[in-house]
């Protein structure tokens, strides 16, 4: 999983020149630093294959600390959730914005925003896991809607660019066209991250991508 973003305070003072030839102590994370920590340990035990419900209890031995010290960063395990789908969504909807603004064909938008959306899931196993729903099956329903808007958002984007390139084409149905494209898209986009989630990350989700977008672009 690439870092998270970390919180940073102002800089520390440096400790006194006596301390120094003493063995330096354990120093106790920041709250926001704990949070990171928190939110990558969770994102490393989804990434183990065939691995069953993560569990407060499972997370926190994980970390040495207690549940009740989990508490003090999330107020729930579902928000610990949240704050995993928040970065997927910040990470894969910046990189689509970035293909938007540099890319002029729309075609060639569309193709690779699916190749940003396998990418990222390829190199982030655990959450892809969460991407697909595996990993929020017997969490709070409302983890799997936010996921569901997430492929929505992406589907609509899709769309967008995919119309623009069937207006260049000369399509007689524009909008029908581009509807029928992005959606075989995004059906495709779930289809390969399920299948490299469910093959225990063996299954490479960009397999063969460019022979796959030939033919549905």
């Amino acid at each position: 999983m690439p870092d998270l973003p970390e919180e940073t305070d102002a800089a520390q003072a440096e400790a006194p020149a006596a301390a120094t030839e003493a063995a330096p102590a354990r120093k106790r994370p920041k709250p926001g630093e704990r949070r990171v920590q928190i939110l990558q340990t969770l994102a490393t035990m989804l990434e183990q294959p065939g691995a069953e419900r993560v569990t407060t209890a499972a997370l926190a031995a994980r970390l040495e600390v207690s549940e009740a010290a989990l508490y003090r960063h999330f107020a729930s395990k579902a928000q610990m959730f949240e704050g995993l789908i928040e970065f997927i969504e910040s990470s894969i909807f910046g990189l689509i914005n970035q293909i938007v603004e540099r890319e002029p064909g729309g075609a060639a938008q569309a193709q690779r925003i699916t190749q940003v959306v396998l990418q990222f899931g390829e190199k982030n196993p655990g959450m892809t896991r969460v991407m697909v729903g595996d990993a929020l099956v017997f969490e709070n329903e409302r983890l799997t809607a936010r996921m569901n808007q997430f492929f929505d958002r992406v589907e609509s984007q899709l769309r967008q660019s995919l119309r623009s390139a069937a207006d260049l084409a000369g399509s007689m149905t524009p909008t029908v066209d581009a509807n029928g494209r992005a959606s075989a898209l995004t059906a495709f986009i779930v289809g390969r991250l399920q299948r490299y989630a469910r093959s225990g990350f063996k299954r490479s989700p960009t397999e063969q991508l460019d022979i796959a977008l030939g033919l549905l672009t």
